[in-house]
């Protein structure tokens, strides 16, 4: 199951309260057919609330996490970061979750 950092979390729950998407709202990953070869799979976007057959993932409060099913597929090994980048804009990042020992 896809693993959300503490960061991520935070920055999704204050991306939710900006826009004013009520508690059970959160970020929303779904499987796309990419334009060009090497474009990324996915897009992402706030919703309101999930769709029936996504799997909800909820690190903490306001933190939601939808992934239609391709998408929890695609990130079933993977954790969601974030990072913030010079002019202060925040960007979602997916990395290989660490092995376990």
């Amino acid at each position: 199951m896809l693993a959300v950092t503490e960061a991520a979390a935070d920055a999704i729950s204050a991306l939710t309260r900006q826009d004013g998407i009520a508690d059970e709202g959160g970020l929303r990953f779904t499987l796309v057919q990419p334009e060009h070869d090497g474009a990324a799979p996915l897009a992402v976007a706030l919703a309101p609330a999930p769709v029936d057959g996504d799997q909800v993932v909820s690190p903490k409060p306001q933190a939601n996490v939808f992934l239609e099913p391709g998408a929890a597929d695609l990130l079933d090994d993977k954790v969601l970061d974030v990072q913030q980048d010079a002019e202060g804009h925040l960007n979602f990042a997916v990395l290989e979750q660490p092995p376990t020992a």
